[in-house]
C-alpha cells in the first residue's frame, strides 16, 4: 500500500504494513519497542495532515483504532462538564457528540477532518476557536521515559497551531534533548476537554461566519446553527473533506503554511494595506465570556499567509508549470491541492515556489502545518 491511498492529499510512496493497535497498552508497547529498536515511528490519524515522500517511510507505521467517547464529569457549580476521547476518535464525531449533549466550545471546529489525538499536537483552530481555549488536559506516552504521563495545557505550552509535542519533533530543546521525527516525544492516548453546558454556541468572533449567520460579532447562536454555517463556508472553500471526493480542491492537507506571527515592529514594516491581526493567548481563554477574550500576547502581530501569497503574484489555480499536477486550489491560495496523480516532489516544488516567492517579495518565511515525512527543506 501507498501512503497515497492513507492520506487526503493522495501522495507519497510505499508504506510498511499498519499496526492496529486496540488497548493503550497495545499501543505503548509496539511504539516502545519500536523505540528501544532505534526504529522510525509514524503515528497515523487519518492522514489529513500528512505529506509523505516519494520514497515512502520504512519505520513503524501505527494506528489507534479506539475510538472512545465519555462525559465523566458534570460541574454544576461552574455549569460545565469534562469531557474525555480516545486519541483514534474521528474529530467531527467528537464535535457532533459534544452538541448533542449540549455541550459548548468546539461548534467552530466542525468539519476538520483528523483525529482527536492530533488536535491538542497542532492545537485545532477555524473560525476564532482554538482547541487551547477548552483543553483541559492529554494523556500521553512519554517516548522518552517509557512512561505515561497526563499533561495540563499548560505543561503543552500551547500557541498558535503548536504545542510542545508539535516542537519535540525538530526541535532537541522541546524534545528533551532530542529529535523525534514525524511523531513527537510524547504520543497522544486521550484528551479530556472542558466544556460549558449550552445549547447555545461560544460568540461569534470570526467576521465571515458572522456575516453567514447574519448576526454581529459576539453574538451567540444555537450551537448546531453554527455548526451548519462552517461546514457550509468549509464546504465552499474546499477545505471539507470528503464531501466532493471528486473535486481536486478537496485532495490537500488544509491550509499548508500558517499565518505568520511577527513582531509590531516587523508588521509595520509590510504595506499599510496588510491585514493584520492581534495574538491571543489562547490558553488562557475564560470558555463562556461574551465580551471578554483571551488576554493579548503584547508585541506580536498575525499576518494571513493567505495575503502575503496572493500579493507575492501567486493566484488560486497557480502550478509550478502547466504539467505539473499539483496546483494551489482554484478557490484561495490557502491550500496545495493534487489535480490527479500528483507526486509528493510536485507538491513540494509548489510550496518551495511559493515559500520562496513570499520570502523574497517580503521577507518571511512561511512555515509549513503539515506533517513532512522524508522530505528535506521546509519542515
Amino acid at each position: 500500500m501507498d501512503f497515497s491511498e492513507l492520506t487526503t492529499l493522495r501522495v507519497g510512496g510505499l508504506a510498511p504494513p499498519i499496526v492496529n493497535a486496540d488497548s493503550e497498552s497495545e499501543l505503548a508497547q509496539v511504539i516502545t519497542e519500536a523505540d528501544s529498536a532505534g526504529e522510525d515511528v509514524l503515528v497515523l490519524g487519518s492522514g489529513s495532515h500528512l505529506v509523505v515522500s516519494d520514497r515512502g517511510f520504512s519505520g513503524l507505521l501505527v494506528r489507534d483504532r479506539r475510538k472512545d467517547i465519555a462525559e465523566v464529569d458534570s460541574y454544576v457549580s461552574c455549569g460545565g462538564s469534562t469531557v474525555k476521547a480516545t486519541a483514534g476518535t474521528d474529530w467531527d464525531t467528537f464535535v457532533q457528540f459534544t452538541l448533542e449533549n449540549d455541550l459548548a466550545g468546539l461548534e467552530a471546529l466542525s468539519g476538520i477532518p483528523g483525529t482527536v489525538g492530533a488536535a491538542p499536537v497542532q492545537n485545532l483552530g477555524a473560525f476564532g476557536q482554538e482547541v487551547a481555549q477548552t483543553l483541559a488536559s492529554v494523556r500521553a506516552l512519554d517516548r522518552l521515559t517509557g512512561r505515561i504521563r497526563t499533561l495540563s495545557r499548560f505543561d503543552l505550552h500551547l500557541g498558535y497551531r503548536s504545542s510542545i509535542i508539535k516542537r519535540s519533533r525538530f526541535s532537541a530543546d522541546a524534545g528533551g534533548g532530542q529529535v523525534w521525527g514525524p511523531t513527537g516525544r510524547w504520543v497522544v492516548l486521550e484528551v479530556a476537554f472542558q466544556l460549558r453546558s449550552a445549547s447555545l454556541s461560544e460568540p461569534a468572533r470570526y467576521r465571515s461566519l458572522a456575516e453567514s449567520l447574519g448576526v454581529d460579532l459576539g453574538t451567540r447562536v444555537p450551537s448546531w446553527e453554527l455548526r451548519e454555517h462552517v461546514l457550509k463556508l468549509r464546504a465552499e472553500s474546499g477545505m471539507l473533506v470528503g464531501a466532493h471526493d471528486t473535486d481536486h480542491d478537496t485532495w490537500s492537507a488544509g491550509s499548508f503554511f500558517g499565518n505568520p506571527i511577527l513582531s509590531s515592529q516587523d508588521a509595520a514594516k509590510l504595506p499599510e494595506e496588510a491585514p493584520r491581526f492581534p495574538v491571543r493567548n489562547q490558553a488562557m481563554f475564560v470558555s463562556g465570556t461574551v465580551h471578554k477574550q483571551a488576554p493579548l500576547v503584547e508585541g506580536k502581530q498575525k499576518v494571513p499567509a493567505a495575503w502575503l501569497i496572493r500579493q507575492s503574484g501567486f493566484e488560486p489555480g497557480y502550478r509550478v508549470n502547466t504539467d505539473s499536477r499539483a496546483a494551489l486550489s482554484s478557490k484561495h491560495v490557502s491550500a496545495i491541492t493534487n489535480r490527479g496523480g500528483a507526486t509528493a516532489t510536485e507538491i513540494m516544488e509548489l510550496a518551495d515556489a511559493v515559500h520562496d516567492g513570499v520570502a523574497a517579495k517580503f521577507g518571511i518565511s512561511l512555515v509549513p502545518e503539515p506533517v513532512l515525512v522524508g522530505l528535506e527543506g521546509l519542515d
